[in-house]
């Protein structure tokens, strides 16, 4: 040391406790001395300690070194300021409770004076990381939700709150290492309840942890009884599980839900997360029953989703011009219908409607999905009439060819041509003629030849009589024979 112990600054206290060397400890008394105190903070103040003669001790160096060490042993007794140092709990362990909740016990401390307000002092610590989350208590045990996937320390002492004349003790702490490997656990727990009545929590695998991890979900909930295990899983980018929950509402809200998400291997490191279902309420789309136009103003009507009283709902209804594309939003409190004025009749609108949770029933911003859209108005387009006064004539003028045509053939099909008489006069006598050219060499010519069917026509033949008998005279008149083929 680069000064004498009695040399100024140094207390007395401070300076015996560091030149005299530690009292021997007997056997088996270790775990009884209070732990976290060092040598210093065991030193008694300055005045603390009772004078010892110069005489006596140059006259018995050992029984003034005795006596001298029995003040400094009384005095670590005592805090900084001369105040009794109260005796710490004991026995602190720690169990599990329902998935993510663990309760650390211990046994009251010793030697409390019955003037003493005695409470126990506890606070948790996150590797390492003090919480915020320091609390003060009568009972002998406490019980918080945890998230098993990072070291917990847990510490405790006794403090008398209305008395002046002591010290808290020493801090009492018990560690709980994380199981399974690091970057195992799930990641990204989200979760959000849809209506009051489903839940859908999604997850992304660690990235320690092998493709064939298979992570199963459980959840529970104050007033539950026994914690269950979800059974509809989701795949893809995103693992997830969806399941039902309806949780009765109390005069004192909803109870926590914690998620528990883990794997049957003890590679897999769990994860646990504690959500407040208030907070993550989603509320389903409403659905439009009627819209309509009345002059200038479009009336709107929807229905509510789910359970919820009227008067936790906020709506916003939007409404979208298709000439400029623009976007009207209008907020609704509590009521299903509302009515948008400034609108011109000769526009088409496209409106929508969405829900969300008013903060004095819930705490949560979700907005629900959007309703299915409604179309309203007329949209006047003079391009349409140009092009349908055009394109009606030349339709019917096209149609009018085509029928025309089409009856053309229709007619002779119907009416057939009649075969004029003198066509076939002239051809039965051509064919006559032909017949007289003929011999009757040429009939063995025609024997195989087809018969041809003949058809016998009525001819009358009308006679001059006075040519006739001069005729007659000159010469003889073959017969006259007619053949119709």
């Amino acid at each position: 040391m680069s000064r004498h112990c009695r040399d100024p600054p140094f207390p007395l206290g401070a300076c015996l406790a560091f030149c005299l060397p530690p009292a021997p400890v007997p056997a088996g008394s270790q775990g009884n001395s209070p732990k976290g105190l060092s040598r210093i903070q065991t030193a008694p103040p300055l005045g603390t300690i009772s004078t010892l003669s110069a005489g006596r001790g140059a006259q018995d160096p050992a029984g003034w070194r005795g006596g001298l060490e029995r003040e400094v042993r009384a005095a670590a007794r005592r805090g900084p300021r001369g105040r009794k140092v109260l005796p710490p709990p004991s026995n602190l362990h720690y169990s599990f409770g329902q998935l993510c909740k663990m309760k650390w016990t211990w046994n009251p401390a010793e030697g409390i004076s019955s003037g003493c307000d005695l409470k126990y002092c506890s606070e948790i610590l996150i590797n390492g990381i003090p919480q915020d989350n320091r609390e003060w208590t009568k009972k002998l045990f406490r019980e918080e939700d945890v998230s098993l996937n990072e070291e917990v320390h847990f510490r405790v002492r006794s403090e008398c709150k209305s008395d002046n004349t002591s010290e808290p003790s020493n801090w009492v702490e018990i560690f709980t290492p994380p199981k399974g490997a690091a970057g195992t656990a799930a990641v990204g727990i989200n979760c959000t309840w849809y209506d009051l009545e489903y839940m859908i929590c999604t997850w992304l695998p660690g990235w320690n942890a092998s493709a064939s991890t298979n992570y199963t979900l459980y959840y529970w909930y104050e007033g539950l009884g026994n914690h269950q295990q979800c059974q509809n899983y989701i795949y893809g980018d995103n693992f997830g599980c969806n399941f039902s929950l309806s949780i009765p509402n109390s005069t004192n809200g909803y109870p926590t839900i914690s998620i528990l998400i883990r794997d049957n291997s003890e590679e897999i490191r769990p994860v646990c997360a504690n959500k407040n279902p208030t907070t993550i309420v989603k509320p389903g789309a409403p659905r439009i029953v009627a819209v309509s136009m009345i002059k200038d103003e479009i009336h709107l009507e929807w229905q509510k989703p789910g359970t919820f009283p009227a008067h936790c709902l906020l709506y916003q209804v939007e409404l979208k011009d298709s000439k400029s594309d623009s976007i009207l939003p209008h907020d609704v409190k509590a009521l299903t219908k509302a009515q948008l004025s400034s609108v011109h009749p000769n526009t088409v609108y496209v409106v929508k409607v969405r829900a969300r949770l008013e903060t004095i029933c819930y705490s949560s911003s979700h907005w629900s999905d959007w309703s299915e859209e409604k179309s309203i108005g007329e949209n006047t387009d003079f391009t349409f009439y140009i092009v349908l006064i055009l394109t009606v004539p030349l339709t019917v003028a096209v149609a009018t060819i085509i029928l025309l045509v089409y009856l053309k053939r229709l007619k002779i099909l119907i009416y057939p041509q009649i075969p004029d008489p003198r066509k076939i006069i002239k051809r039965m006598f051509g064919e006559q003629i032909e017949d007289f050219q003929g011999g009757p060499g040429d009939d063995f010519l025609n024997v195989n030849k087809p018969a041809v069917e003949e058809e016998i026509s009525s001819l009358v033949w009308i006679e001059n009589p006075e040519s006739s008998t001069s005729e007659n005279e000159g010469r003889e008149r073959p017969a006259l024979q007619v053949k119709a083929l």
